[in-house]
């Protein structure tokens, strides 16, 4: 284990097979907060964020499998897989629950960590969630252009892919290493990810977002080009109580953009869903 800014990383082997990097920061008798990146990213689409939390929670930024410093397996990236990583990770470190804070694609693994091993999840928020079966114009040519990728993948492909998710400008050190990261990735995560975890899930997903008894919290940028707000709107009325919370002037990566933001939303969110010990 090593330590960068009073974040700690390390990386640990899971039931599942998997060897998972991951940063950890806070006090470890606190509240656990688990932070599952997006689409092609790892722990460091967090570091702007874990600074600013306050130093009571306990929290864990996860480079999910095939992404960054972790494992890079041949098989298997479905919805299932990256939630039962998520399970594993948490037996592994004795945390009966925690908040599961999900961003984009990551959002879907909340979501299915929720309705899979609920006893698991104190809260969710999900931050410029990927909606059930959403291929855009964006995702669709996307798809067409991982047909043809292969090792090495080129970095201007990396670039542009994650340019295209930023709205409000971003510190150019911060989107150089987010694009390194990204160049982690060997083609067949690129093309595995998105059809086995992204495009896989279809609308009558929404019906079982109904069994999903964790506090919500959707956070969603108002420029967001990928996820349109009726579709943030559709997922909220799903999952029952759930709050949705528009980012003004953010674009779809919010906890880029506006990490202050996220993490006061964050906490407010957390205060005003607490509960409160009974008085004997």
């Amino acid at each position: 284990m090593h330590e960068t800014n009073g974040v700690e990383f390390a990386t640990t082997h899971l039931a599942t097979g998997a060897t998972l990097h991951y940063a950890e920061c806070g006090d470890r008798a606190g509240e656990a907060i688990i932070f599952l990146h997006g689409y092609s990213d790892s722990w460091f689409s967090f570091s702007r964020v874990l600074p600013l939390l306050p130093p009571e929670y306990h929290a864990f930024a996860l480079t999910q499998r095939g992404h960054g410093d972790s494992d890079k397996p041949k098989c298997c990236y479905t919805v299932d897989d990256f939630a039962a990583d998520v399970d594993a990770f948490m037996d592994a470190f004795g945390i009966e629950r925690a908040n599961v804070v999900g961003a984009s694609t990551g959002a879907l693994f909340a979501q299915r960590e929720a309705l899979r091993y609920p006893h698991r999840v104190s809260r969710l928020v999900l931050i410029a969630p990927q909606t059930p079966a959403h291929e855009n114009e964006a995702l669709s040519g996307l798809r067409e252009e991982l047909r043809t990728l292969k090792d090495p993948v080129p970095p201007g492909f990396v670039r542009e892919f994650q340019e295209s998710t930023i709205y409000h400008p971003v510190p150019q050190e911060f989107l150089d290493t987010a694009v390194a990261e990204s160049l982690k990735l060997p083609a067949h995560v690129w093309r595995d990810y998105l059809e086995q975890a992204v495009l896989s899930i279809h609308h009558d997903y929404v019906v079982e977002l109904r069994e999903i008894d964790a506090p919500t919290l959707i956070l969603w940028g108002a420029q967001d080009a990928l996820f349109p707000r009726e579709e943030q709107e559709r997922l909220a009325a799903a999952i029952p109580g759930a709050t949705l919370k528009v980012c003004p002037e953010s674009g779809h990566a919010a906890h880029w953009e506006r990490p202050e933001w996220v993490v006061q939303d964050l906490e407010e969110f957390m205060e005003q869903t607490r509960v409160l010990p009974r008085s004997s």
